[in-house]
């Protein structure tokens, strides 16, 4: 079955998720909005949200909109008995996501949520492995992702708190907060040092981010930044019986290096495990835009529930947001 969907936000994200619907042949983009003066977009109809929201023809509404329109288009799509598949974040708080799960269960539609890091094949992979025991439960995590932003950022939608609500957490932090909860499960306890001490915009640059599962003594590491004048993604998972590290991961640019998993068993006794006790892989395809969509329009066709960024996992994410942003200090 080739269901009809329509894009609302038709830039970078916009085009890369039509691009996936087409790889996938799972969807055919009927509609367009985007605030430009032409009337049509390679071809395609370029109308207004409501349109969009409203086109008796559209079985699925895709959401790339600048962070404060999310949570607005996703309910009045659910309402209008659309599927939804937005980007993150979801929403500026947990509260916000509750709203949205009441219109979900009311529309009986499936909503998928874009925290595409999870399907990347790396990923994948570090789950099958947790999820398999081999490696004993999971003692801590330790994330790092950074980049560096230009003067420019200043004149950007992402730099102004009523148009983003956050900053570097919510662009990127946010991804290995996921991260965390998908690979690890539940944490309880919070404690955050939020900053904008470089930037001084009212977003923060940096986010430095202690998790605790109170349950177990499982603890996460998250440092989110903006001021690092490189980019980098690090994401290391401690294990009873051994550790993966996967350094870098694939983008279209290449910012962020060659994305590679290291997996080790542990030694406890001289002499500790060495480089060369590693297994390396190398992944050299992002293949998570094609994962997302064919998960997303699979659970509409089959009927069978969004399993993999679902509205539960952005409610738990968000809970885990709203207390980070309780301790920022400006």
């Amino acid at each position: 079955m080739k269901f009809k969907a329509g894009i609302i936000g038709y830039g970078k994200m916009g085009k890369t998720r039509h691009d996936a619907m087409n790889e996938l042949n799972c969807a055919s983009v009927i509609a367009i909005s985007e605030p430009y003066p032409e009337e049509a977009i390679e071809g395609i109809p370029n109308v207004s949200q409501e349109e969009i929201i409203q086109h008796p023809e559209i079985d699925a509404v895709i959401v790339c909109t600048p962070n404060f329109l999310n949570k607005d288009l996703t309910v009045r799509s659910l309402n209008a008995s659309k599927h939804v598949f937005c980007e993150k974040p979801p929403a500026f708080t947990a509260k916000d996501v509750e709203e949205i799960r009441e219109a979900e269960v009311k529309s009986g539609k499936k909503l998928m949520y874009g925290f595409n890091h999870r399907h990347h094949d790396s990923v994948i992979r570090m789950k099958e492995l947790i999820d398999s025991g081999t490696y004993g439960k999971v003692l801590w995590l330790r994330g790092r992702y950074g980049k560096s932003v230009t003067e420019d950022y200043f004149n950007q939608w992402r730099s102004k708190k009523e148009l983003a609500g956050g900053g570097i957490l919510l662009d990127q932090g946010i991804h290995m907060l996921d991260l965390f909860l998908h690979l690890s499960g539940d944490f309880d306890v919070v404690k955050a040092e939020i900053s904008n001490l470089y930037w001084h915009m009212d977003v923060e640059d940096n986010a430095f981010v202690i998790l605790k599962d109170s349950k177990t003594g499982k603890v996460a590491s998250l440092h989110s930044t903006m001021t690092q004048w490189r980019h980098l993604f690090s994401l290391e998972i401690f294990l009873e019986k051994g550790y993966m590290v996967l350094n870098g991961i694939v983008t279209s640019t290449m910012a962020y290096g060659e994305e590679v998993l290291s997996i080790a068993r542990n030694r406890s006794t001289a002499p500790a495990a060495t480089w060369k006790d590693e297994v390396l892989t190398k992944y050299i395809s992002n293949n998570s835009w094609r994962y997302e969509m064919e998960h997303f329009f699979s659970a509409i066709e089959k009927d069978t529930p969004v399993t993999i960024g679902n509205s539960n996992d952005a409610l738990k994410l968000m809970t885990i947001i709203d207390e980070i942003y309780k301790q920022k200090d400006f």
